[in-house]
């Protein structure tokens, strides 16, 4: 038995409030249970200088925590003058993973920014962010192409992340915190609406596990992906 009481490949209750926030171009809400991220899109006429004068355009993310999102207060990261390594780490997995459904090409020399701002946590902010960011995003380029500063649309296929694990010897879909810290594998799944792999995160925490189990959550990690991808439709309609 899960502690919520979910059977082992049902997700948690997902939603997405859209215009959520009255300046950014694309912003939404995402609710994965316990878990509220809040994802904005700013786009800029510039990129990088290391993609300048390619004709490319740039997507990118930036990831943080509010002090209390947890169930003690972090400090602000902004007070010890630096990011953490996770911080890091998690927003550069957001860029990638948001980029491998864009066409640069069509997106022309211009940058998007999302920015995921976890509100409350509770397992699986990474995930979060990454299907709320590409909403905000989606919402940031249908504002682009109804001005028609992009003619063709740059984004190919949604893209949306989900946990899987093993916990207490069971493959489970969508871990909330209570199974995340204890769960024997933890795993992060990203993956595009049509069902290819973008990036995997896996790890043995407590036990090692075999092909097969790899292959078990894989197979949910689709399933919730599909269910990710249905809500991010629908909330873009």
């Amino acid at each position: 038995m899960r502690p919520s009481g979910r059977d082992l490949n049902e997700m948690r209750a997902v939603s997405i409030e859209t215009g959520f926030t009255k300046h950014a171009e694309g912003s939404c809400l995402i609710k994965m249970g316990d878990t509220h991220v809040l994802c904005t899109a700013t786009i800029e006429d510039r990129v990088p200088p290391f993609i300048k004068g390619s004709g490319l355009g740039w997507v990118t993310a930036e990831y943080g925590m509010l002090p209390r999102a947890t169930n003690t207060r972090m400090r602000r990261e902004a007070a010890s003058g630096k990011q953490g390594g996770r911080t890091v780490e998690i927003q550069r997995l957001i860029g990638r993973a948001l980029r491998a459904g864009v066409d640069r090409v069509a997106l022309g020399e211009r940058q998007i920014t999302v920015d995921c701002d976890v509100i409350q946590a509770d397992g699986g902010t990474r995930c979060a962010s990454i299907t709320g960011g590409w909403v905000a995003l989606r919402l940031a380029v249908n504002k682009l192409m109804k001005t028609g500063d992009v003619i063709s649309d740059p984004l190919v296929d949604p893209v949306a992340a989900v946990s899987c694990g093993i916990y207490a010897g069971q493959p489970v879909l969508d871990l909330d915190y209570p199974e995340d810290s204890e769960a024997g594998v933890d795993g992060n799944f990203i993956m595009t609406g049509s069902g290819k792999l973008i990036e995997v995160q896996m790890s043995a925490e407590g036990s090692v596990f075999s092909r097969a189990q790899m292959d078990q959550l894989v197979d949910l990690a689709e399933k919730g992906v599909a269910e990710l991808a249905a809500a991010q439709k629908a909330a873009t309609a």
